[in-house]
C-alpha cells in the first residue's frame, strides 16, 4: 500500500532533515510559511496570533504522551469538528495511524539527543488515487501561548496539532478546514471508500429490518478496521452547534469508536439467556458534553449489564465526550452516518477480497461534439453522451458493485480564493454484451448516484451478470475538471474507458471493407419451446458476420426471459443475422430452432415475434416455439 509514496510539492523529508542537521538549524517550510497566508484565504486575522515551536510552548514536548487515544483530541477555534472526529476514529486504529504518522519513533522528541531534532515532521495522506508524503515544520499558531486549533488534553502532546497542520497544508490553509467533510478526511487517512447513509431519509428508526441490516454492515466495517462517523444535520445557520435537550449537538461530527452487541444480565444467566443489545460508542470532538438519555454514563440501564461486561466495554462516568447509545437511539437522534470501508484487495487475506479498477479521467470542453467531454447530466440530452464513458463486466450471476467518483481536491488560497467543488454524479447503463464503442443513445439505466457538490460520490449496487457503461458527469454542461473513478467488484471487471465512437478506419479497410450499418439486437425471450411442459434449460446465441453473443442458461422455464443484447457493425448488411436457441444438456446441447433477421434500417417495426425454424438450408420448416426480438438498425454508425 505504501510501497510508493509520492513526495508532496517535491519535498523529500529525509533529504531536508539531513540538510538541517548538517547546518544545525531548525526547518522552516518555504511552501507553508508561518504567515497569515497559511492561516486564512480571506479576511484579516487578529493581531495576537504568534507562530511558536513546541519547545517554546512547553518544557517537555512529545509527539505522544502515554500512547495515542481518541481522548487526546480537542477541537480548536476553527469549525473543523469533522476533521477532529476523523482523527478520533483514526486514533482508535493503531494499524491506520501508524501509516498516517510514519516512523513515529524516529519523529518523536528524544530528550537525550536534542541535537537530533530538526523541527521537521512528515505525514502520509491518500489524495486522488495516490499516497503523498507531506512535510511540515513544527511552528504552530498560538494566542497567549495556547494552540488555537486542534490540541491535546496533555499540554506537551503535539501529534494531533502537527497532523492538522499537514492536512491544512494540503487544503491550502487552516481556514480551508472550516466546515469540511468527515467523509473526505476518513478517505484521506485510509485510501478507503466512504459511503454516506441518510438515516432520516431511509427511516431506519422505524424500520427494524433495515436497521438490523445496517448495524450488521457497520459491525463488519468496524471489525475489519474501517472508520465510522455520525452527525445531526443542521438545517439553518442558527442550528449549527446547537445543543439539544438530549445532550447531542447539531451540525457536529461524532466519531464512532466502538460497535458491539452487548450481553445483558449477570452471571450464568447472562451467558445462557444470551439477550444482546446493538450498541454504538461515540465521541464528541469537544471532549465534553455527552448524550444524557438511556445508556448515558450514569443511567440506571447499566445495572442490566454485568461488571465484567462493563469493564470490557470501557464504560466510564467522566464527562470526557465519549458515551454509549443503543443503535435504535442512534437512528432516532442522528440524521447521517458515514462508513469508510477499507477495501481489502489482498489475495492473502481471510476476509472478502475486492478487485479494484482505478481510472483517471477529465471533463474537458471542445467545440467539436466528438471531442467534447463535458456534456452535463441526463437533463441535457443533446450533450449527455459526449461525457467520458467507462465499460465494465459483472461476471457472476449477481455481484455487489461499489463505485466511487472523486473530483480532484481544490486548494483554498489567498491568491485563488475558496476552492469550490463541482456538482458531480454518474449513471450506470446495462448495454450490449459485446459493446466496444461509445454509447450514443439511451439504454436501460441500471443505477444512478445522487448529484452533489461534494468531493466524491459513492454508490453500492447489486447487478446481474452483463456489460455496463458508467457515465460520470458534472451536473451542468461545460464545466471542466479532473476526476478519479474507482470500481470494486468481487472478480476482475476489465473496467476501461471507451474512447472511440465507431470502428476505426485502417489500411485494411479498403481491402476487407468498412462497416456500412450498425444493428442492435435485443432478444427479450421465448415461448412454446420443445419440451416446454417440463421446462427446458435453454440459452440463445446471436450470430453476425463471424461474431456471436451467448446468453446465460435460463433454467427450468417454458418461457425463458433472456434479456440479452448484442451490437454488430455490419460490412455486409445483406447477410442476415441469425438467432439460435439451444437446450443445455450435460453431454451435448440440443438445437431447438433459429430465425434469420434482415434488420433493414427502413423497417419501422422494432419489435418482432418470430416462429423458430430448423437449419435445413433448402426447405426450412417450423419448429415449436417463438422468440421475441427488438431490432434497431441504422446507416449511421453513431446512432446506437
Amino acid at each position: 500500500m505504501f510501497s510508493c509514496v509520492k513526495p508532496y510539492g517535491d519535498q523529500n523529508y529525509s533529504a531536508l532533515k539531513r540538510a538541517c542537521l548538517r547546518r544545525k538549524v531548525l526547518f522552516e517550510d518555504p511552501n507553508f510559511p508561518a504567515t497569515d497566508d497559511s492561516l486564512y484565504y480571506k479576511g484579516v486575522p487578529g493581531p495576537n496570533v504568534r507562530w511558536k515551536r513546541p519547545k517554546d510552548i512547553c518544557e517537555d514536548p512529545h509527539l505522544f504522551v502515554d500512547g495515542i487515544s481518541s481522548h487526546d483530541l480537542h477541537q480548536g477555534q476553527v469549525g473543523n469538528c469533522w476533521f477532529v472526529a476523523a482523527c478520533s476514529s483514526l486514533a482508535s486504529r493503531e494499524s491506520l495511524w501508524q501509516k498516517v504518522i510514519p516512523n513515529w519513533k524516529e519523529q518523536e522528541w528524544d530528550p537525550e539527543k536534542p541535537e537530533a531534532y530538526a523541527g521537521i515532521f512528515h505525514f502520509h495522506f491518500w489524495r486522488f488515487g495516490e499516497w503523498v508524503d507531506v512535510v511540515i515544520d513544527d511552528r504552530l499558531p498560538t494566542v497567549n501561548n495556547q494552540l488555537i486549533y486542534c490540541h491535546s488534553n496533555s499540554l506537551n502532546e503535539f501529534w494531533c496539532a502537527l497532523v492538522e497542520k499537514a492536512y491544512a497544508k494540503l487544503a491550502g490553509c487552516y481556514q480551508a478546514l472550516d466546515g469540511g467533510n468527515t467523509a473526505d478526511a476518513l478517505v484521506d487517512f485510509t485510501g478507503g471508500v466512504s459511503e454516506p447513509i441518510d438515516l432520516a431519509e431511509g427511516d431506519f428508526a422505524n424500520d427494524e429490518a433495515k436497521r438490523n441490516a445496517l448495524f450488521e454492515r457497520m459491525l463488519k466495517v468496524h471489525s475489519r478496521g474501517g472508520l465510522i462517523s455520525a452527525s445531526i444535520k443542521a438545517v439553518t445557520e442558527a442550528d449549527m452547534e446547537v445543543r439539544l435537550a438530549c445532550g447531542l449537538v447539531k451540525g457536529h461530527a461524532y466519531a464512532v469508536t466502538d460497535v458491539r452487541k452487548v450481553r445483558l444480565g449477570h452471571g450464568l444467566l447472562a451467558f445462557f439467556k444470551s439477550e444482546k443489545l446493538d450498541m454504538i460508542r461515540l465521541r464528541n470532538p469537544w471532549g465534553e458534553r455527552e448524550w444524557n438519555g438511556p445508556w448515558s454514563d450514569t443511567s440506571k440501564e447499566w445495572q442490566k449489564v454485568s461488571k465484567s461486561e462493563r469493564e470490557k466495554m470501557g464504560v466510564t462516568v467522566q464527562d470526557d465526550g465519549e458515551f454509549w447509545m443503543t443503535f435504535e437511539d442512534v437512528c432516532r437522534y442522528f440524521t447521517d452516518i458515514i462508513k469508510c470501508r477499507l477495501l481489502n484487495t489482498s489475495y492473502l487475506s481471510i476476509h472478502k477480497t475486492w478487485e479494484e479498477a482505478q481510472l483517471r479521467g477529465a471533463w474537458t470542453r471542445h467545440d467539436n461534439p466528438r471531442q467534447n467531454r463535458s456534456g452535463g447530466c441526463i437533463n441535457h440530452k443533446d450533450t449527455f453522451f459526449q461525457n467520458p464513458q467507462y465499460i465494465f463486466d459483472v461476471k457472476k450471476p449477481e455481484d455487489e458493485v461499489l463505485i466511487c467518483t472523486q473530483q480532484r481536491p481544490k486548494q483554498s488560497t489567498r491568491r485563488d480564493g475558496k476552492g469550490e467543488n463541482l456538482a458531480i454524479g454518474f449513471d450506470i447503463y446495462k448495454v450490449e454484451e459485446n459493446r466496444e464503442y461509445r454509447m450514443h443513445s439511451l439504454q436501460h439505466r441500471a443505477a444512478s448516484s445522487i448529484y452533489i457538490n461534494s468531493r466524491s460520490v459513492f454508490l453500492r449496487t447489486d447487478q446481474p451478470a452483463g456489460r455496463y457503461v458508467i457515465i460520470p458527469t458534472t451536473f451542468e454542461p461545460g464545466h471542466t475538471g479532473e476526476f478519479l473513478l474507482r470500481v470494486f467488484t468481487d472478480v476482475p471487471s476489465n473496467c476501461r474507458e471507451l474512447c472511440l465512437d465507431e470502428p476505426p478506419h485502417s489500411c485494411w479497410s479498403s481491402l476487407c471493407g468498412y462497416p456500412r450499418q450498425v444493428t442492435q439486437v435485443h432478444v427479450l425471450g421465448a415461448a412454446g419451446l420443445k419440451d416446454s411442459s417440463t421446462g427446458a434449460n435453454s440459452y440463445v446465441i446471436i450470430k453476425c458476420e463471424g461474431d456471436k453473443v451467448r446468453s446465460a442458461v435460463k433454467k427450468g422455464t417454458p418461457t425463458p426471459e433472456y434479456n440479452v443484447k448484442a451490437i454488430f457493425y455490419r460490412k455486409k448488411p445483406g447477410q442476415p443475422i441469425t438467432i439460435q436457441i439451444w437446450k443445455h444438456r450435460v453431454l451435448k446441447d440440443e438445437f431447438l430452432g433459429q430465425v434469420h433477421l434482415k434488420a433493414d434500417p427502413d423497417d419501422l417495426q422494432a419489435l418482432h415475434t418470430f416462429h423458430l425454424r430448423d437449419r435445413n438450408s433448402r426447405q426450412a420448416s417450423d419448429l415449436p416455439g417463438t422468440v421475441a426480438v427488438h431490432v434497431l438498425s441504422s446507416a449511421s454508425l453513431t446512432a446506437v
